[in-house]
């Protein structure tokens, strides 16, 4: 797995994902056929960035160069990590507790209208640099958009999700808090957007979000990339 390293990574966060089962695994010929099918997709739901203030793209984009997600890993392979940084850096104290993170529990909101269809609010925060190998989601939340488009949020911080399966959410309401669960070095938002409900058989789709501040310059709409700081409108 390649790891994004910028700048910013003196406060010694690395944001790395391993959702994999053999299952969502593409190579070759297949996974170049998921790029040229989808790499100019045009998102049909309208997203708006899923937090309050500012936050940096960590991980983002269409190529391997910038954007760890760009694998034969089709389901996330434009997904995001986003952290919060001030100062060129993500936390304060030495980082060895989840607090001290800009990010941690701070609010998180529904990118676009829908319906929640999965979900896991239970699973224990992981201590910083340690990885849930075994429920590598974390605590998480799947809306199905109602038009074969379906966000994943991942990594929420522990019965922080203030959402169940069956309700119907409109874009810009809170659903939980960040956090550090799954396989997750820190705290942080792992988003995707996929063509299925399932892991196994979802294909990774390009997020456009509209009316948001790239590096304070406003943008009707767009797709974060590595190394910007954003904020809704």
């Amino acid at each position: 797995m390649k790891y994004i390293k910028t700048a910013v990574y003196v406060f010694m966060f690395t944001s790395s994902f391993s959702l994999l089962s053999c299952a969502d695994m593409l190579m070759g010929d297949e996974g170049k056929n998921d790029e040229e099918i989808y790499l100019n997709y045009k998102t049909k739901t309208v997203l708006e960035l899923p937090f309050e203030d500012d936050w940096y793209i960590a991980a983002g984009g269409k190529s391997l160069e910038e954007n760890h997600h760009f694998t034969p890993n089709r389901h996330q392979r434009y997904a995001l990590d986003i952290v919060q940084v001030i100062n060129n850096s993500g936390r304060t104290g030495d980082g060895t507790k989840n607090e001290d993170y800009y990010c941690f529990g701070k609010r998180l909101n529904a990118p676009g209208d829908g319906k929640i269809i999965a979900m896991e609010n239970a699973i224990e925060d992981n201590v910083p640099g340690v990885k849930n190998t075994k429920q590598t989601l974390g605590n998480y939340i799947v809306i199905d958009h109602l038009n074969g488009e379906y966000s994943f949020m991942l990594h929420f911080k522990k019965n922080s999700i203030i959402v169940a399966v069956g309700d119907t959410v409109v874009r810009g309401q809170q659903v939980g808090l960040a956090g550090n669960s799954g396989y997750s070095t820190g705290p942080h938002l792992h988003y995707h957007l996929q063509t299925t409900p399932s892991l196994a058989t979802g294909v990774g789709i390009p997020m456009q979000f509209v009316n948001y501040y790239t590096n304070d310059v406003f943008t009707e709409r767009g797709e974060p990339r590595t190394g910007q700081t954003v904020r809704k409108n």
